[in-house]
């Protein structure tokens, strides 16, 4: 049966989660797929399942998927257990082998038996309740906090002063550095164009970047419509703190390392 870490003591739950291995919970979310067009998951009861180092991944009981559409193709393996995968079908379109079970999952992973899991970039959409969601799970212990600020933010890029602002909004987000928002205003667009990359965050939206003339690539980011739970950074921009010097109050800031360094 798998138990809600707010049910248990937080330090507990925490170790049990990131530090003891994989940890299972219930969603209190419908979750549906959708590929072609068709729902080929619908639930009220998925589980949520967290892996060290792994973003979150929903889990759908066997009767919430469609057997019309979520077809098996037989085992493979897996670093659990012996996995067997589906073919999911719907019309002129197939995504091989785009979902998995576990028949005899492994240590603290025992929930997920006789549970159906998708990988989320072979499917077409995603929904929790009736919102859309992109990526991946919205972790429900993963925070995203701004505060508008009175700080006073100078970034140096290719040895030029390419921002300075005292009215930035900062963003603090679970596990990664501080990003600073600042209005377009304050920063020198004129030595930036228009990128063609995109991306997308659950938690932030669709994210549209500029890159420094003569300078890094997509240096600067923002989000021009960022999903309702994150108003505060709508039409502000951010560099990358990994290919800046950014400075804080007259002190510089070191350069975090990340996957973005």
């Amino acid at each position: 049966m798998a138990e809600r870490i707010e049910e248990r003591d937080l330090l507990e739950a925490s170790r049990g989660r990131i530090l003891a291995g994989p940890w299972v919970e219930p969603s209190p979310r419908r979750v549906r797929v959708y590929f072609n067009g068709v729902a080929v998951a619908d639930s009220r009861a998925v589980l949520l399942a967290f892996e060290p180092k792994r973003l979150p991944v929903y889990w759908f009981p066997k009767a919430d998927v469609s057997g019309e559409h979520v077809r098996p193709v037989g085992p493979a393996g897996s670093t659990h257990s012996r996995a067997a995968r589906f073919d999911v079908v719907a019309g002129q379109r197939r995504a091989e082998k785009a979902a998995w079970t576990y028949p005899d999952p492994g240590p603290g992973l025992e929930p997920l038996k006789d549970h159906i899991a998708f990988y989320w970039k072979e499917m077409d959409a995603w929904y929790e309740e009736d919102d859309e969601v992109f990526v991946h799970p919205r972790d429900p212990y993963h925070r995203v906090d701004v505060a508008h600020s009175s700080r006073r933010i100078r970034v140096e890029a290719a040895g030029q002063v390419v921002a300075e602002s005292s009215r930035p909004s900062l963003l603090f987000e679970t596990g990664l550095p501080t990003r600073f928002y600042l209005p377009k205003v304050d920063v020198r667009m004129d030595l930036m164009e228009p990128s063609r990359t995109t991306s997308q965050c659950p938690y932030k939206g669709i994210a549209v970047y500029w890159t420094m003339r003569d300078g890094p690539r997509d240096l600067l980011w923002g989000y021009p419509f960022p999903i309702p739970e994150c108003p505060k950074i709508e039409n502000l921009v951010s560099f990358f703190n990994e290919k800046v010097d950014i400075s804080v109050d007259g002190e510089l800031q070191p350069r975090p390392v990340t996957i973005w360094s």
